[in-house]
């Protein structure tokens, strides 16, 4: 594998704690998925391949990225309230998918599947053009980001008026 790809994530605990097992096993799986494959670079640095801890303070996400030896590279903080409403438009959309598959027509849960995908695929959009210019991902890595960060906020999210 290239230089330009993500080894490892940690998740601070203490701003991003998991509200449950279910949620910790999310965040798990998200981050597997990630480190398995990735492209994941910064503009003008070729130190990778790279540690990303991921922290919260207020409404953005910290993202302080690190060399595997432990160097400092780079720390980038992400403003959360552009994601507001397709996150929540995507729990949404997950909480129909999970109930059509216990109640509707293949039919009807191909076409739910195919919306939960759409607004995945508009949040992924929306997070590769907000790390322009700071962090170089492709669409994959955009995506599997764009899951993380929906596993990071699945307790938070989805509170009525979020």
């Amino acid at each position: 594998m290239g230089a330009n790809r993500l080894v490892a994530v940690h998740i601070d605990e203490e701003t991003l704690g998991a509200s449950g097992p279910d949620a910790e096993h999310e965040r798990r799986v998200a981050i597997f998925d990630l480190i398995e494959e990735n492209s994941f670079g910064l503009p003008g640095e070729d130190r990778g391949p790279y540690v990303l801890a991921l922290s919260q303070h207020e409404r953005r996400l910290i993202f302080a990225i690190r060399t595997e030896s432990g160097e400092e590279v780079h720390t980038f903080i992400l403003s959360l309230s552009p994601f507001r409403g397709v996150i929540r438009d995507y729990f949404n959309i997950c909480d129909s998918y999970y109930e059509a598959i216990r109640t509707s027509t293949s039919y009807q849960i191909e076409a739910i599947d195919m919306a939960r995908r759409g607004i995945h695929n508009e949040g992924s959009e929306l997070l590769k053009e907000r790390l322009e210019g700071k962090i170089d991902v492709d669409f994959p890595t955009a995506r599997r980001l764009f899951t993380l960060i929906c596993a990071l906020h699945a307790g938070q999210t989805r509170a009525p008026g979020t």
